[in-house]
């Protein structure tokens, strides 16, 4: 009976689907090197970190419990070259607003306000008109234009 039982597992472990290990990020197995790495925590919940690597990847980060109810802001920046060698330095604050990243390479929205087009306006108009005429009892329908091209 055992045979049976241990048979039967074997039979129910080979036959169980394999997974493999999701693929890595990179598949480089270029290794950086950390040429500097200094941290300093105080006994106060303050802290800076500075860690540079021998392929130019820079981190520079400080923080206290300053924020609401104790949280810990955080400042500071990281750089490093692109692959397409792009140097890209990004400065950052992280506090109650959030993380609030900085850098010439983000992008950015366009300034408000923006030129309206002029299709918008004229829909705009168009609207009008129609609440105006319906105000004064001359329309108690949507155009029939609605949605006409």
């Amino acid at each position: 009976m055992k045979f049976v039982v241990l048979a039967l597992l074997a039979a129910v472990a080979t036959a169980a689907p394999q997974y493999a290990a999701p693929p890595r990020y990179t598949d480089s197995l270029e290794h950086a090197a950390i040429i500097r790495d200094d941290r300093v925590h105080e006994e106060d919940g303050r802290y800076s970190v500075d860690v540079e690597t021998d392929n130019g990847i820079i981190l520079s980060q400080s923080g206290s419990p300053s924020g609401p109810d104790g949280a810990v802001v955080k400042a500071g920046q990281y750089s490093y070259t692109a692959p397409d060698g792009t140097p890209v330095v990004v400065k950052f604050v992280a506090d109650e607003n959030g993380y609030q990243p900085q850098s010439d390479l983000l992008p950015v929205a366009p300034e408000f306000p923006h030129p309206i087009p002029q299709f918008v306006l004229d829909q705009i108009a168009f609207a009008a008109e129609e609440d105006a005429a319906r105000d004064r009892g001359q329309s108690k329908a949507p155009s029939s234009r609605y949605g006409a091209r």
